[in-house]
């Protein structure tokens, strides 16, 4: 999980070399996160959420975990007015720091349990687990974000014989 932890800074940095302003501000409806938004979000999930709470189940179950709001942080922290590919740069540098410390601590007892009011009992390997999991469910949202985007600048063209979404 670790070596794929590593690897989703460079997969999305090459997928989004190329796009514009424009089009990593864009949004398919304002209840939408842009890309832009998306990867804001990952580097602040791996700073406020993940590497956070994992440190803290490992290390001091017992405490407890900082509260969090993604949505209120998007507006709150600006994410709309960030630059792309700056966004990019800070995510790999955060998530190297964050796999750094994960190799450092791999052969810790990842069976230790937090009691977590809105969760209930969980392990540090759930966390784990549950942050490789979000970077998949970020990764489908913004490969369905670029769908749209194709759809809306496809003008008078079809997208249909791709197949269905």
């Amino acid at each position: 999980m670790i070596n794929r932890l590593e690897r989703i800074p460079g997969s999305l940095a090459a997928l989004l070399a190329d796009l514009s302003t424009d089009d990593a501000r864009w949004r398919p409806s304002e209840s939408d996160w842009s890309i832009l938004e998306i990867i804001c979000h990952l580097v602040d999930e791996d700073l406020d959420d993940f590497g956070t709470r994992l440190r803290m189940t490992l290390e001091a179950p017992e405490a407890d975990w900082p509260t969090i709001d993604p949505k209120a942080a998007a507006g709150a922290r600006g994410y709309r007015d960030r630059d792309l590919q700056m966004m990019l740069h800070q995510f790999s540098a955060v998530r190297r720091t964050e796999a750094n410390w994960l190799h450092t601590v791999a052969d810790h007892d990842f069976f230790i349990e937090k009691s977590q009011p809105t969760f209930g009992t969980i392990r540090a390997g759930d966390i784990l687990a549950a942050w490789c999991a979000h970077d998949d469910l970020h990764l489908r949202q913004i490969a369905r974000r670029l769908h749209e985007m194709t759809a809306y600048k496809a003008g008078p063209f079809a997208i249909d014989y791709a197949g269905d979404w």
